[in-house]
Protein backbone atom coordinates (compact mmCIF):
# COMPACT_ATOMS: atom_id res chain seq x y z
CA UNK A 1 0.00 0.00 0.00
CA UNK A 2 1.36 3.50 -1.06
CA UNK A 3 1.31 6.11 1.46
CA UNK A 4 0.97 9.37 0.85
CA UNK A 5 2.18 12.46 2.80
CA UNK A 6 0.20 15.80 2.04
CA UNK A 7 1.77 18.83 3.20
CA UNK A 8 -0.48 21.14 1.06
CA UNK A 9 -3.74 23.29 1.74
CA UNK A 10 -6.85 22.51 1.65
CA UNK A 11 -9.09 25.11 1.78
CA UNK A 12 -9.69 26.66 -1.49
CA UNK A 13 -11.26 24.95 -4.45
CA UNK A 14 -8.21 24.56 -6.58
CA UNK A 15 -6.82 22.29 -4.05
CA UNK A 16 -9.55 20.33 -3.21
CA UNK A 17 -10.21 19.48 -6.94
CA UNK A 18 -6.35 18.78 -6.82
CA UNK A 19 -7.11 16.28 -4.04
CA UNK A 20 -10.03 14.45 -5.82
CA UNK A 21 -8.40 13.70 -8.74
CA UNK A 22 -5.86 12.27 -7.01
CA UNK A 23 -7.52 10.26 -4.56
CA UNK A 24 -9.78 9.47 -7.47
CA UNK A 25 -6.68 7.77 -9.13
CA UNK A 26 -5.27 6.43 -6.22
CA UNK A 27 -8.92 4.49 -6.23
CA UNK A 28 -8.48 3.35 -9.33
CA UNK A 29 -5.02 2.00 -8.46
CA UNK A 30 -4.74 1.77 -5.22
CA UNK A 31 -5.20 1.31 -1.94
CA UNK A 32 -3.45 4.18 -0.90
CA UNK A 33 -3.30 6.08 2.44
CA UNK A 34 -3.21 10.17 2.37
CA UNK A 35 -1.59 11.45 5.47
CA UNK A 36 -2.26 15.32 5.38
CA UNK A 37 -0.16 17.56 7.96
CA UNK A 38 -2.15 20.98 8.79
CA UNK A 39 -0.58 23.82 7.67
CA UNK A 40 0.57 25.19 11.46
CA UNK A 41 2.57 21.61 12.12
CA UNK A 42 5.65 22.90 10.54
CA UNK A 43 5.29 25.87 12.90
CA UNK A 44 4.88 24.10 15.94
CA UNK A 45 7.61 21.38 14.96
CA UNK A 46 9.77 23.07 12.06
CA UNK A 47 11.27 20.78 9.29
CA UNK A 48 12.55 18.34 11.79
CA UNK A 49 9.16 17.46 13.04
CA UNK A 50 8.30 17.17 9.73
CA UNK A 51 11.29 14.56 8.79
CA UNK A 52 10.91 12.51 11.60
CA UNK A 53 6.79 12.29 11.07
CA UNK A 54 7.24 11.38 7.17
CA UNK A 55 9.71 8.98 8.66
CA UNK A 56 7.86 7.09 11.14
CA UNK A 57 5.08 6.86 9.19
CA UNK A 58 7.02 5.41 6.16
CA UNK A 59 5.50 7.48 3.75
CA UNK A 60 6.53 6.93 0.27
CA UNK A 61 6.02 10.14 -1.60
CA UNK A 62 5.02 13.69 -0.47
CA UNK A 63 2.89 16.49 -2.34
CA UNK A 64 3.93 19.71 -0.83
CA UNK A 65 2.96 23.74 -1.26
CA UNK A 66 5.51 25.62 -1.96
CA UNK A 67 4.06 29.32 -0.85
CA UNK A 68 6.22 31.40 1.49
CA UNK A 69 8.87 28.30 2.93
CA UNK A 70 11.74 26.50 1.50
CA UNK A 71 10.93 22.95 0.32
CA UNK A 72 14.57 21.71 0.37
CA UNK A 73 14.39 20.40 3.19
CA UNK A 74 12.21 17.59 1.86
CA UNK A 75 14.98 16.39 -0.02
CA UNK A 76 16.58 14.63 2.91
CA UNK A 77 13.43 11.96 2.72
CA UNK A 78 15.08 10.75 -0.24
CA UNK A 79 11.61 9.65 -1.84
CA UNK A 80 9.33 11.37 -5.04
CA UNK A 81 7.96 14.60 -3.89
CA UNK A 82 5.68 16.73 -6.24
CA UNK A 83 5.68 20.37 -5.44
CA UNK A 84 2.55 22.55 -6.05
CA UNK A 85 4.73 25.70 -7.28
CA UNK A 86 4.07 29.23 -5.64
CA UNK A 87 7.08 31.62 -6.29
CA UNK A 88 9.30 29.42 -8.69
CA UNK A 89 8.98 25.80 -10.44
CA UNK A 90 11.65 23.58 -8.39
CA UNK A 91 14.61 22.25 -10.35
CA UNK A 92 15.24 19.35 -8.38
CA UNK A 93 11.23 17.85 -7.94
CA UNK A 94 8.88 17.51 -10.32
CA UNK A 95 6.37 20.23 -10.60
CA UNK A 96 2.21 20.49 -10.33
CA UNK A 97 2.15 24.03 -12.56
CA UNK A 98 0.49 25.58 -15.18
CA UNK A 99 0.17 26.67 -18.35
CA UNK A 100 -0.27 29.92 -17.04
CA UNK A 101 0.77 31.84 -20.35
CA UNK A 102 -2.12 29.93 -22.25
CA UNK A 103 -3.94 31.34 -19.82
CA UNK A 104 -3.19 34.84 -20.21
CA UNK A 105 -3.42 34.54 -23.94
CA UNK A 106 -7.34 32.92 -23.41
CA UNK A 107 -8.11 35.64 -21.33
CA UNK A 108 -6.93 38.99 -23.81
CA UNK A 109 -8.30 36.95 -26.97
CA UNK A 110 -12.03 37.30 -24.69
CA UNK A 111 -11.80 40.40 -24.19
CA UNK A 112 -10.21 41.04 -27.44
CA UNK A 113 -13.65 39.76 -28.82
CA UNK A 114 -15.58 42.02 -26.94
CA UNK A 115 -13.85 44.78 -28.72
CA UNK A 116 -12.05 46.28 -26.46
CA UNK A 117 -9.00 48.67 -26.51
CA UNK A 118 -7.49 49.05 -22.55
CA UNK A 119 -6.73 46.05 -21.02
CA UNK A 120 -5.31 46.05 -17.42
CA UNK A 121 -3.74 43.32 -15.18
CA UNK A 122 -4.08 43.18 -11.89
CA UNK A 123 -1.34 40.77 -10.56
CA UNK A 124 0.80 39.13 -7.20
CA UNK A 125 4.07 40.14 -6.76
CA UNK A 126 7.23 37.41 -6.81
CA UNK A 127 4.46 34.79 -7.76
CA UNK A 128 5.20 32.56 -11.05
CA UNK A 129 1.76 32.29 -12.23
CA UNK A 130 0.62 35.81 -11.64
CA UNK A 131 4.16 36.56 -13.73
CA UNK A 132 3.16 34.69 -16.60
CA UNK A 133 -0.13 34.84 -16.85
CA UNK A 134 0.31 38.61 -16.94
CA UNK A 135 3.28 38.00 -20.00
CA UNK A 136 0.42 35.91 -21.75
CA UNK A 137 -2.36 39.06 -21.96
CA UNK A 138 0.44 41.24 -22.17
CA UNK A 139 1.41 39.73 -25.30
CA UNK A 140 -1.47 38.99 -26.87
CA UNK A 141 -2.67 42.63 -26.16
CA UNK A 142 0.20 44.14 -27.54
CA UNK A 143 -0.36 42.10 -30.65
CA UNK A 144 -3.46 43.50 -31.22
CA UNK A 145 -2.74 47.10 -30.68
CA UNK A 146 -4.34 47.34 -27.39
CA UNK A 147 -3.13 49.54 -24.58
CA UNK A 148 -1.97 47.74 -21.24
CA UNK A 149 -1.73 48.88 -17.79
CA UNK A 150 -0.34 46.35 -15.04
CA UNK A 151 -0.09 46.70 -11.17
CA UNK A 152 0.76 44.46 -9.01
CA UNK A 153 0.60 44.05 -4.72
CA UNK A 154 1.40 41.22 -2.39
CA UNK A 155 -1.67 38.91 -0.91
CA UNK A 156 -3.83 41.55 0.66
CA UNK A 157 -5.37 41.66 4.06
CA UNK A 158 -8.50 42.23 3.88
CA UNK A 159 -8.26 43.50 7.52
CA UNK A 160 -6.00 45.58 6.90
CA UNK A 161 -6.05 48.65 4.75
CA UNK A 162 -2.34 49.57 3.76
CA UNK A 163 -0.26 51.60 1.36
CA UNK A 164 -1.37 47.95 -1.19
CA UNK A 165 -4.91 49.03 -0.54
CA UNK A 166 -4.79 52.72 -1.31
CA UNK A 167 -2.32 52.02 -4.47
CA UNK A 168 -5.19 50.02 -5.81
CA UNK A 169 -7.39 52.03 -5.08
CA UNK A 170 -5.60 54.93 -6.99
CA UNK A 171 -4.61 52.57 -10.07
CA UNK A 172 -8.14 51.77 -10.33
CA UNK A 173 -9.48 55.41 -10.51
CA UNK A 174 -6.63 56.22 -12.70
CA UNK A 175 -7.45 53.67 -15.27
CA UNK A 176 -8.81 54.70 -18.74
CA UNK A 177 -12.50 53.58 -19.25
CA UNK A 178 -14.08 51.14 -20.25
CA UNK A 179 -11.51 48.92 -19.63
CA UNK A 180 -10.69 44.96 -19.87
CA UNK A 181 -9.51 43.72 -16.54
CA UNK A 182 -7.30 40.40 -16.00
CA UNK A 183 -6.77 39.61 -12.21
CA UNK A 184 -4.48 36.71 -11.56
CA UNK A 185 -6.69 35.09 -9.65
CA UNK A 186 -11.26 34.95 -8.62
CA UNK A 187 -9.55 36.82 -4.68
CA UNK A 188 -7.59 39.44 -6.14
CA UNK A 189 -10.97 39.75 -8.76
CA UNK A 190 -13.22 39.85 -5.84
CA UNK A 191 -10.48 43.14 -4.09
CA UNK A 192 -10.98 44.97 -7.74
CA UNK A 193 -14.87 44.36 -7.42
CA UNK A 194 -15.36 45.88 -3.77
CA UNK A 195 -12.85 48.97 -4.37
CA UNK A 196 -14.93 49.13 -7.57
CA UNK A 197 -17.90 49.53 -5.40
CA UNK A 198 -16.46 51.98 -2.98
CA UNK A 199 -15.39 54.35 -6.05
CA UNK A 200 -18.58 54.11 -7.96
CA UNK A 201 -16.64 52.15 -10.77
CA UNK A 202 -19.67 50.61 -12.31
CA UNK A 203 -18.79 46.69 -13.64
CA UNK A 204 -18.89 45.83 -16.48
CA UNK A 205 -19.79 49.56 -17.75
CA UNK A 206 -16.15 50.93 -16.81
CA UNK A 207 -14.43 48.03 -15.88
CA UNK A 208 -15.42 44.23 -17.28
CA UNK A 209 -13.73 42.08 -14.71
CA UNK A 210 -12.54 38.43 -14.90
CA UNK A 211 -10.70 36.02 -12.41
CA UNK A 212 -9.21 32.70 -12.90
CA UNK A 213 -10.10 29.32 -10.59
CA UNK A 214 -13.68 29.14 -11.16
CA UNK A 215 -13.99 29.56 -7.57
CA UNK A 216 -17.82 29.87 -7.20
CA UNK A 217 -17.86 30.66 -3.73
CA UNK A 218 -15.74 33.74 -4.26
CA UNK A 219 -17.28 34.81 -7.56
CA UNK A 220 -20.37 34.85 -6.38
CA UNK A 221 -19.42 37.32 -3.03
CA UNK A 222 -19.38 39.91 -5.85
CA UNK A 223 -21.88 42.05 -7.25
CA UNK A 224 -21.94 41.51 -9.72
CA UNK A 225 -20.97 38.06 -10.28
CA UNK A 226 -17.77 37.60 -11.31
CA UNK A 227 -16.50 35.60 -14.91
CA UNK A 228 -13.84 32.95 -14.14
CA UNK A 229 -11.07 30.98 -16.37
CA UNK A 230 -12.04 27.08 -15.15
CA UNK A 231 -8.56 25.25 -15.07
CA UNK A 232 -8.44 21.65 -15.19
CA UNK A 233 -7.16 21.21 -11.76
CA UNK A 234 -9.25 17.56 -11.08
CA UNK A 235 -7.21 16.29 -14.63
CA UNK A 236 -4.47 17.88 -13.13
CA UNK A 237 -4.83 15.70 -9.69
CA UNK A 238 -5.51 12.55 -11.49
CA UNK A 239 -2.25 12.53 -13.68
CA UNK A 240 -0.49 13.68 -10.42
CA UNK A 241 -1.47 10.34 -8.71
CA UNK A 242 0.08 8.61 -11.73
CA UNK A 243 3.24 10.28 -11.76
CA UNK A 244 3.81 10.00 -8.05
CA UNK A 245 2.85 6.16 -8.69
CA UNK A 246 6.03 5.75 -11.37
CA UNK A 247 8.18 7.10 -9.42
CA UNK A 248 7.21 5.20 -6.19
CA UNK A 249 7.66 2.20 -8.36
CA UNK A 250 10.80 3.63 -9.95
CA UNK A 251 9.20 3.42 -13.50
CA UNK A 252 10.47 7.33 -13.42
CA UNK A 253 13.64 8.51 -11.87
CA UNK A 254 13.67 11.84 -13.20
CA UNK A 255 11.45 14.99 -12.59
CA UNK A 256 8.72 16.09 -14.47
CA UNK A 257 5.99 19.19 -14.85
CA UNK A 258 2.60 18.43 -15.11
CA UNK A 259 0.95 21.15 -16.61
CA UNK A 260 -2.25 22.26 -15.59
CA UNK A 261 -4.03 23.62 -18.66
CA UNK A 262 -7.24 26.49 -19.34
CA UNK A 263 -10.74 25.04 -20.21
CA UNK A 264 -12.84 27.35 -20.40
CA UNK A 265 -14.87 30.99 -19.58
CA UNK A 266 -17.12 30.70 -16.63
CA UNK A 267 -19.62 33.57 -18.17
CA UNK A 268 -20.47 36.34 -15.46
CA UNK A 269 -21.86 39.72 -14.76
CA UNK A 270 -18.71 41.25 -14.74
CA UNK A 271 -18.42 40.75 -18.33
CA UNK A 272 -21.53 40.83 -20.43
CA UNK A 273 -21.09 43.95 -22.17
CA UNK A 274 -19.15 44.76 -25.37
CA UNK A 275 -17.23 47.60 -25.90
CA UNK A 276 -19.63 48.98 -28.63
CA UNK A 277 -20.33 52.52 -29.08
CA UNK A 278 -22.86 51.37 -32.12
CA UNK A 279 -26.34 50.64 -30.20
CA UNK A 280 -27.92 48.26 -33.14
CA UNK A 281 -24.67 46.27 -33.19
CA UNK A 282 -25.39 46.15 -29.50
CA UNK A 283 -28.87 45.01 -29.81
CA UNK A 284 -28.12 42.33 -32.30
CA UNK A 285 -25.04 41.02 -30.24
CA UNK A 286 -27.65 41.07 -27.44
CA UNK A 287 -30.19 39.01 -29.03
CA UNK A 288 -27.69 36.62 -30.37
CA UNK A 289 -26.35 35.68 -27.62
CA UNK A 290 -29.78 34.76 -26.03
CA UNK A 291 -31.28 33.18 -28.71
CA UNK A 292 -28.45 31.29 -30.80
CA UNK A 293 -30.02 27.74 -30.00
CA UNK A 294 -32.64 28.46 -31.72
CA UNK A 295 -32.58 29.29 -35.36
CA UNK A 296 -31.68 33.21 -36.18
CA UNK A 297 -31.79 34.37 -39.80
CA UNK A 298 -30.81 37.76 -41.16
CA UNK A 299 -34.16 38.36 -41.66
CA UNK A 300 -35.07 38.38 -37.54
CA UNK A 301 -32.01 40.66 -37.04
CA UNK A 302 -33.27 42.99 -39.43
CA UNK A 303 -36.07 43.09 -37.88
CA UNK A 304 -35.09 43.90 -35.06
CA UNK A 305 -32.94 47.29 -35.97
CA UNK A 306 -33.73 50.38 -38.73
CA UNK A 307 -30.93 49.01 -41.09
CA UNK A 308 -30.74 46.95 -44.03
CA UNK A 309 -29.40 43.86 -44.49
CA UNK A 310 -26.02 44.86 -46.34
CA UNK A 311 -25.69 47.53 -43.64
CA UNK A 312 -26.25 45.49 -40.79
CA UNK A 313 -23.57 42.79 -42.09
CA UNK A 314 -21.12 45.72 -43.01
CA UNK A 315 -21.47 47.15 -39.82
CA UNK A 316 -21.74 44.44 -37.67
CA UNK A 317 -18.10 42.91 -39.21
CA UNK A 318 -16.43 46.64 -38.34
CA UNK A 319 -17.43 46.77 -35.37
CA UNK A 320 -16.55 42.85 -34.03
CA UNK A 321 -14.45 42.15 -36.43
CA UNK A 322 -16.26 38.92 -37.41
CA UNK A 323 -19.05 38.14 -39.33
CA UNK A 324 -22.59 37.63 -38.15
CA UNK A 325 -23.00 34.14 -39.26
CA UNK A 326 -19.20 33.72 -37.65
CA UNK A 327 -20.19 35.05 -34.64
CA UNK A 328 -23.56 33.38 -33.99
CA UNK A 329 -21.25 29.84 -35.12
CA UNK A 330 -18.98 30.77 -32.37
CA UNK A 331 -21.49 31.03 -29.83
CA UNK A 332 -23.30 27.82 -30.22
CA UNK A 333 -19.77 26.03 -31.03
CA UNK A 334 -18.68 27.29 -27.31
CA UNK A 335 -22.02 26.10 -25.88
CA UNK A 336 -21.13 22.80 -27.22
CA UNK A 337 -17.96 22.54 -25.54
CA UNK A 338 -19.52 23.38 -22.83
CA UNK A 339 -22.21 20.67 -22.95
CA UNK A 340 -19.65 17.77 -24.08
CA UNK A 341 -17.94 18.17 -20.94
CA UNK A 342 -21.02 18.00 -18.79
CA UNK A 343 -22.80 15.65 -20.44
CA UNK A 344 -20.54 13.05 -22.62
CA UNK A 345 -22.65 10.44 -22.31
CA UNK A 346 -24.98 12.04 -25.03
CA UNK A 347 -24.46 11.65 -28.88
CA UNK A 348 -22.94 14.38 -31.02
CA UNK A 349 -26.03 14.75 -32.86
CA UNK A 350 -28.04 15.37 -29.38
CA UNK A 351 -25.32 18.14 -28.73
CA UNK A 352 -25.50 20.00 -31.56
CA UNK A 353 -28.99 20.07 -31.75
CA UNK A 354 -29.17 21.71 -27.80
CA UNK A 355 -26.47 24.35 -28.92
CA UNK A 356 -28.50 25.07 -32.59
CA UNK A 357 -27.26 23.28 -34.84
CA UNK A 358 -29.40 21.70 -37.65
CA UNK A 359 -27.07 18.62 -38.44
CA UNK A 360 -23.94 17.68 -38.06
CA UNK A 361 -22.42 17.84 -41.03
CA UNK A 362 -18.86 19.00 -41.13
CA UNK A 363 -19.59 19.95 -37.32
CA UNK A 364 -15.90 18.27 -36.42
CA UNK A 365 -13.93 20.29 -38.50
CA UNK A 366 -15.92 23.37 -37.53
CA UNK A 367 -15.53 22.63 -34.18
CA UNK A 368 -11.80 21.73 -34.65
CA UNK A 369 -11.56 25.34 -36.47
CA UNK A 370 -12.48 27.39 -33.15
CA UNK A 371 -11.38 25.03 -30.42
CA UNK A 372 -8.57 23.52 -31.89
CA UNK A 373 -9.29 19.80 -31.42
CA UNK A 374 -11.98 17.27 -32.91
CA UNK A 375 -14.84 17.12 -30.48
CA UNK A 376 -13.57 13.40 -29.34
CA UNK A 377 -10.52 14.66 -28.76
CA UNK A 378 -11.46 17.65 -26.84
CA UNK A 379 -13.61 15.58 -24.43
CA UNK A 380 -10.49 13.40 -23.99
CA UNK A 381 -7.95 16.53 -23.35
CA UNK A 382 -10.53 17.85 -21.04
CA UNK A 383 -13.24 15.77 -19.24
CA UNK A 384 -12.79 15.00 -15.78
CA UNK A 385 -11.38 11.91 -14.79
CA UNK A 386 -14.50 9.55 -13.77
Amino acid sequence: MIRILLLIDHSSKFSRKLLRGMVKYSKDNGPWLFYRLPTYYKNLYGEAGILKLAREWKADAVIAQADLDDIGYLKKLGIPVIIQNYRERSDYFSNLTGDYRGTGEMAARFFIQRRYRNFAFYGSKNVVWSIERAEGYKTEVEKYGGTFYYFESEHLNEEQWGSDHEELDKWLMSLPKPVALFACDDYFALQVSDICKINNILIPEDVALLGVDNDDLICNFSDPSISSIELDVERGGYEAGRLLHKLVLKERTKPYNIIVNPVRIELRQSTEKYNLSNEYIREVVQYIESSFTTPISIDVLIRRVPLSRRNLETKFKNSMGISLYQFILKQRIEYLADLLLANPALSLLELAIRSGFSDCRNLSRTFKKFKGYTPTAYLKKFAKPV
